[in-house]
């Protein structure tokens, strides 16, 4: 059997298992360990926990853990709310400005948290209900929140970059760093829609009212004093700063990412602590139990694809399946366009853990000698992985708004993210054509590669 021919078979068997609805993890690890026995030694059966063992045993991979308690705790808390509702009563003058405060607060939420989902349920759970009150229909609340979540991914710190950095073999603070410009373009990108839509949707609804309808919260005056505006920062301010101290520990080369992950975890926790009495073991256990069931999930996720990997390569299967891909002599953007095409697809069903490690042994080779910069390429890779969040059939985010709002329908939850599609594959295009955008930062601060 010739190395693409094993290929498509272990391909194949593995869509089979997956489309079984089994668990990923335990998915990847049965294909695994079944080519293990038909197709390598005997002996190497005995070798799977080594191998999982020396290829997790990573003090970059230490940092996920931390990285999720710290998360855990910014997300259970109602540190979510009260950062939501600090930047509404700043911003509610702006046109858009309920929508544009839903962003920013998933931005920032998104950068202390690290997690999509978490910033989803944190945000959405107030956010959604404040713009549906004021007059925003229910898919464009739920969109929004749905596709601002999804930056918990691209800016730092970032789960699935540390996993990239791994795979890939690259600098975390650089790739960290290579997330801010264009989280920061998303972010001007979902405000600017949010401005326009919430122009139409203020028409819309004094258009229904002047007809004799009824009058929507979203025509009434806010207005909130400066005290009342002062009186919203004590609460959020001390998040932001931690944000910042854990980002200048991590750049300024204080700390490694493992010693700023345990950092950012203590003193969420701590702060916890201080401003919302979150200290006794009843109420930590919430998110002690949801940081240790996030990190089994993840870690046992990532342990089976490394082994799952580490198949493909000792069968070739990589290797072989890399040399075809570069000996087709696509040219520098038909290749990239391919490869993002194939992510897209592996958006449908998987998560962007295994969607890296899976498919890194592949794709990066070709990539590097295409003369692509696989920093840049991370950044980019994140962003179209940003999209499987949220778009059909398995879109997490969607599902994460369905849980907390259950009475807008999942049509209007997918319609109302599609506008947020639109604007990440802009993103990706203005990404090819100023690549300056991802690598113009970490270039300044840590110098040219």
């Amino acid at each position: 059997m010739s190395d693409l021919t094993l290929g498509a078979l272990y391909g194949a068997v593995t869509l089979v298992v997956m489309f079984s609805g089994m668990p990923i993890a335990f998915a990847l690890g049965i294909v695994a360990t079944g080519f293990m026995y038909f197709f390598m030694p005997a002996s190497s059966l005995d070798t799977i926990t080594q191998n999982v063992y020396e290829e997790m045993a990573s003090i970059t991979l230490l940092s996920i853990p931390l990285f999720i308690l710290k998360g855990a705790a910014i997300g259970k808390s109602p540190a979510g709310r009260d950062l939501y509702s600090a930047i509404h009563t700043w911003m509610h003058k702006i046109p858009g400005g309920l929508g544009i405060a839903n962003v920013f607060a998933c931005a920032l939420f998104a950068a202390m948290a690290g997690s999509s989902p978490a910033t989803c349920s944190a945000i959405g759970s107030a956010g959604i209900p404040e713009m549906r009150k004021r007059g925003y229909s229910p898919g464009f609340a739920a969109g929004i929140i749905a596709a601002g979540g999804t930056l918990g991914i691209l800016l730092p710190p970032s789960i699935t970059m540390i996993l990239y950095a791994v795979a890939a073999e690259q600098s975390l603070g650089r790739l960290f760093l290579a997330g801010i410009g264009p989280g920061v373009l998303l972010v001007l990108l979902f405000a600017s829609y949010a401005v326009y839509r919430a122009r139409k949707e203020y028409r819309m609804a004094l258009e229904i009212y002047e007809k004799g309808g009824e009058k929507s919260a979203y025509l009434e005056d806010e207005h909130f004093t400066l005290k009342e505006k002062v009186e919203m920062l004590p609460r959020v301010l001390p998040f932001i700063v931690l944000l910042i101290g854990v980002m200048v520990a991590l750049y300024g080369g204080f700390a490694t990412p493992s010693e700023t992950a345990g950092l950012g975890a203590l003193l969420a926790l701590a702060l916890l602590a201080v401003i919302y009495g979150v200290w006794k073991p009843k109420d930590l256990a919430p998110i002690l139990g949801s940081s240790i069931k996030e990190s089994t999930m993840l870690l046992l996720i990532i342990g089976m694809s490394l082994l799952y990997s580490y198949v493909m390569s000792y069968l070739h299967i990589s290797q072989s399946a890399a040399a075809w891909v570069v000996g087709l002599h696509l040219s520098k953007w038909v290749l990239l366009a391919v490869i993002l095409f194939m992510v897209i697809v592996f958006g449908f069903f998987l998560p962007p853990v295994s969607i890296i490690l899976m498919t890194a042994p592949i794709i990066l080779p070709p990539l590097r000698e295409a003369g692509f910069d696989l920093i840049w390429f991370g950044i980019v890779m994140t962003v179209v992985m940003e999209m499987g969040l949220i778009h059909p059939p398995v879109g997490l985010n969607i599902f994460v708004i369905k849980n907390i709002a259950p009475d807008i329908p999942l049509k209007d939850v997918i319609w109302g993210v599609f506008p947020f599609l639109l604007l990440m594959v802009l993103a990706v295009l203005l990404l090819c054509v100023f690549p300056s955008i991802a690598t113009g930062l970490p270039d300044m601060i840590m110098g040219a590669k």
